[in-house]
């Protein structure tokens, strides 16, 4: 793995960052459109991205080592979820409790991680990049949510949303074409292609419009979000990267789903924390720091992936 090849990709992902936070300055997004802007990119063009991925011959070593990505993450977040538990299960605020689980277990994978990939590797990378998208949906939309929403004893977990969320869907269509050794028609395999290579560029500017109204303050800088930063930004990372290498896990493999797991916290954070009615401000500053000190952080994990 190229490092300043690295770096240089990181960078210029604040510098589209950038222009999403001067976007917000100048007054050309407004917050319906962010959130427009949002969705568009969650349920549609990621889906593409996901799907264009598998537009590859088949082979079988690679569906086996696709298996044993998503086994060794699978294996991560369990283990990231029972730290969590156990580090902050004193914290009394339950509010800043779940936002300091949440942001510490999951990563802007699908925002970050998948163009950071999709630059890096192409579509070798996005292809095993969707173990971790899997894993996320799965995770998140179970673990995730019930932090945010508490369940009653007995009541079932919402299968129909975890499984028709679209990038679910993306990942077996994907896995059927890529299986199967069938092709898309050439003309919306462009339109496919064509709403993939937006991927990168918006969702920079989307997340920069988000940074520009952070305001960083006494209140807003609880000292206690710096726990949840280590255990996101550094700590999981390399436990990741332990449980990969024990599966014998290496290449574009190894560093596609390291390059996932050291992202910075997740958007969600914010959204789940609104839908539940709680103080935003922790989960906005934790996601914005998290996301400014990801420019030095994964070139670190990076560092470590390749000793």
């Amino acid at each position: 793995m190229d490092m300043a090849q690295l770096t240089t990709q990181i960078l210029l992902m604040f510098l589209l960052m950038g222009i999403g936070l001067l976007t917000n300055k100048l007054g050309f997004m407004h917050g319906q459109t962010a959130t427009d802007l949002t969705n568009i990119l969650l349920y549609i063009v990621s889906p593409c991205l996901i799907v264009n991925a598998f537009e590859q011959d088949f082979s079988t070593s690679r569906l086996q080592s696709l298996g044993l990505v998503l086994l060794g993450i699978l294996l991560t977040y369990g283990l990231m979820v029972l730290i969590t538990n156990i580090a902050f299960k004193r914290v009394a605020d339950r509010n800043l409790q779940r936002i300091m689980r949440f942001g510490a277990v999951y990563s802007n994978a699908g925002f970050m991680g998948v163009p950071l990939a999709s630059a890096l590797f192409g579509s070798t990378g996005v292809f095993f990049a969707v173990a971790s998208l899997a894993a996320f949906n799965i995770f998140c939309w179970t673990h995730g949510i019930a932090l945010f929403t508490p369940r009653q004893k007995g009541t079932p977990l919402n299968w129909r949303q975890i499984l028709l969320n679209p990038n679910i869907i993306a990942i077996v269509v994907g896995l059927a074409i890529f299986i199967s050794g069938f092709h898309l028609p050439s003309l919306l395999n462009h339109a496919v292609t064509d709403v993939s290579s937006i991927n990168t560029p918006l969702s920079m500017i989307v997340i920069g419009n988000s940074l520009a109204a952070v305001k960083f303050n006494r209140t807003s800088l609880n000292q206690r979000l710096w726990w949840p930063l280590l255990c996101r930004n550094l700590l999981f990372p390399v436990i990741d990267i332990v449980i990969l290498r024990a599966f014998g896990i290496s290449g574009i493999p190894l560093y596609t789903t390291v390059l996932m797991a050291a992202c910075p916290v997740a958007g969600n954070v914010v959204l789940f924390t609104l839908k539940a009615h709680g103080d935003p401000s922790p989960a906005v500053t934790l996601m914005s720091i998290s996301t400014i000190f990801s420019v030095a952080t994964i070139p670190v994990v990076f560092a470590l992936c390749t000793l």
